[in-house]
């Protein structure tokens, strides 16, 4: 082999590993700050939110030949230090909620779901508090799983305590506006323990991802539907609930 052809070889091979550490190691998403306090009704009317930009839903990870009638999605997220705050405009032409009890097969109904990785470590987190999946239902209840006080083997419980939300449906548009306060855990979260929630400020790293569960009445979810790309894994892009490598980084600015 000629000396150029080595050196030729070999600024290659340095240009494709940087490449694909630049796109491992994407810089986090940055999240502004709310600029006052912000009522949850759904109805949006504070200057913050209109400061905010919106973030497209659209990422398909469960299901084929969505259409734009059966849902499109976008959201807006801020920021204080007691909690995030998220508004999501959703068109769903079916809303569904087959599931009264918010612990059995609450993903099966229209929800909103919430992912949050309080120091975005990333990791296992579907039978611990690493991360969180929060399911939000249309009658608010918040499911998830996890040890609970009494057991370290993870069940199905609610967290009702942890989102505050509000939902709306303009009878014009049909549009469904909500609107969420989350609290944010750190991994030391026990249920029935005396705990707050974690105090954010500036710089600060969390893991975060919306998704939407979209079911139109036949008992089962359709279509299930993220803001952030995932890699498939064995052709499974349904990786949120399992793992927190796949959500986005953001820093709090």
């Amino acid at each position: 082999m000629k000396k150029n052809d080595s050196m030729l070889i070999c600024i290659t091979t340095l240009l494709l590993v940087t490449a694909s550490v630049s796109a491992t190691e994407a810089p986090p998403t940055t999240l502004p700050k709310a600029t006052g306090a912000i009522t949850i009704d759904a109805l949006a009317t504070e200057q913050a939110w209109q400061n905010a930009k919106w973030r497209s839903v659209d990422q398909l990870l469960i299901g084929e030949n969505l259409s734009e009638q059966d849902f499109t999605g976008r959201y807006k997220l801020l920021w204080d230090k007691s909690a995030l705050y998220m508004l999501f405009e959703v068109q769903d032409d079916v809303l569904a909620d087959t599931h009264p009890d918010p612990l059995v097969n609450y993903w099966d109904d229209d929800c909103v779901e919430v992912f949050i990785d309080e120091d975005a470590s990333g990791g296992d987190h579907q039978f611990n508090y690493n991360a969180f999946a929060y399911h939000v239902g249309l009658d608010r209840n918040v499911s998830d799983m996890g040890p609970s006080a009494s057991s370290s083997e993870s069940s199905i419980q609610t967290y009702n305590d942890h989102i505050q939300s509000q939902w709306l449906r303009s009878p014009e548009t049909h549009i469904i506006t909500w609107e969420l306060k989350i609290s944010v855990y750190d991994d030391s979260f026990l249920p029935g323990k005396k705990q707050k929630p974690v105090a954010l400020k500036k710089d600060k790293k969390i893991g975060f991802m919306l998704a939407y569960c979209d079911a139109d009445g036949q008992g089962t979810r359709e279509h299930f539907i993220g803001s952030y790309p995932i890699q498939a894994v064995n052709g499974d892009k349904n990786l949120g609930y399992k793992t927190a490598d796949v959500f986005e980084k953001m820093v709090l600015q």
